[in-house]
């Protein structure tokens, strides 16, 4: 049997799989680390019979209210029966003496995540249109399940999200922060002087991007699965458009690699075009947006610092995370730039 890596004691989750995981045959138990996460951990999981994916919290430097694991096991139950596409739950362990860590286990589905540059150029111009726009269409499926119907109206506290986004993210800063960046602050201060007023609140996955989202493998205009709902809450829709925005014509070292850039130069959808199929599936007023992406923005360079300072303290999983501290300053001097150009008075000053 072959090493696991770190994160899932095999000979522990064992006996727990056998007892709780539809399938699980009691047998010795392989695992290996997917690649692309770098916050939640996912491994995949397999016996002699099946296998299935697991997810747990990062090995350290977890902040409050993060990486909750019964969260994102509750809202992936209750999509199951709705119109947005997600893994099919099995079981959740909240015993930090089966993994060390609360876990969840979902179906392994068979797909294709575009993670990176090279991954998109693989796709025809046409695929990758077809891509952009099952994207948005899904984005609005996901906004528009009645939340109450599938069990979620105690899921968040809608009202007040983006001021409390603003205050939390702020707050996970100071946690997180390994160095003082007063252009954060200053961004911050942007921020909370142009709050605008929310739509009627929907479910938000939070971190809605192309890489969080899994293509059929013969097919990149439909979307299988949608992926990594750890910071999913009730709140305010555009929120999610505005990150989804972030990923438009960035270069990579622009977001940490956190997260795939898309381009139109590759045949995605203009931003435009984007943001104009959102409005009209949604119905939703998108004049707003320059603070909704400011937003993204400032959470993105937040969690990279997070990122970063898991890294300094020896705590992540993987390569490539030797450079992300450079790239918090690159990212929020970015988003004051766009802000400096807004038409949203109190953003560009």
């Amino acid at each position: 049997m072959t090493e696991a890596p770190p994160g899932v004691d095999l000979e522990r989750l064992r006996p727990w799989f056998a007892a709780h995981v539809d399938g699980a045959t009691g047998g010795e138990l392989e695992a290996s680390l997917i690649s692309g996460g770098r916050s939640n951990l996912t491994y995949a999981i397999h016996d002699a019979e099946n296998e299935w994916v697991l997810r747990r919290p990062p090995l350290g430097h977890v902040l409050p209210t993060a990486h909750d694991m019964a969260r994102e096991y509750k809202v992936l139950t209750a999509l199951t029966p709705t119109a947005v596409p997600v893994p099919k739950t099995s079981a959740f362990c909240d015993d930090v003496a089966v993994n060390d860590a609360p876990f969840y286990v979902m179906e392994l589905i068979d797909g294709r995540i575009l993670r990176n540059g090279n991954d998109i150029a693989s796709l025809s111009r046409e695929e990758a249109r077809r891509c952009s726009e099952e994207l948005i269409d899904v984005l609005v499926a996901i906004h528009a399940v009645e939340y109450e119907a599938v069990g979620l109206g105690d899921f968040g506290h809608p009202d007040g999200y983006v001021e409390r986004q603003v205050r939390r993210w702020g707050e996970q800063w100071e946690r997180s922060k390994t160095r003082e960046l007063p252009i954060v602050d200053e961004l911050a201060r942007r921020l909370r002087a142009s709050i605008p007023t929310s739509p009627p609140p929907t479910i938000v996955h939070g971190d809605y991007r192309l890489d969080n989202t899994m293509l059929a493998p013969d097919d990149a205009g439909r979307i299988v699965a949608v992926l990594d709902w750890e910071m999913a809450t009730l709140g305010d829709p555009l929120a999610d458009l505005g990150l989804y925005l972030l990923y438009y014509v960035r270069d990579d070292a622009q977001t940490g690699n956190v997260g795939a850039t898309i381009s139109p130069e590759a045949g995605f959808l203009p931003r435009n075009d984007v943001v104009e199929r959102y409005a009209q599936q949604s119905g939703r007023d998108v004049s707003q947006l320059d603070f909704y992406e400011a937003l993204a923005a400032y959470k993105l360079a937040i969690i990279l610092e997070g990122i970063h300072a898991r890294f300094l303290m020896g705590k992540t999983v993987g390569d490539g995370f030797d450079h992300i501290g450079s790239l918090v300053e690159v990212m929020v001097q970015g988003a004051l730039d766009q802000c400096s150009r807004s038409s949203i008075v109190a953003l560009r000053s």
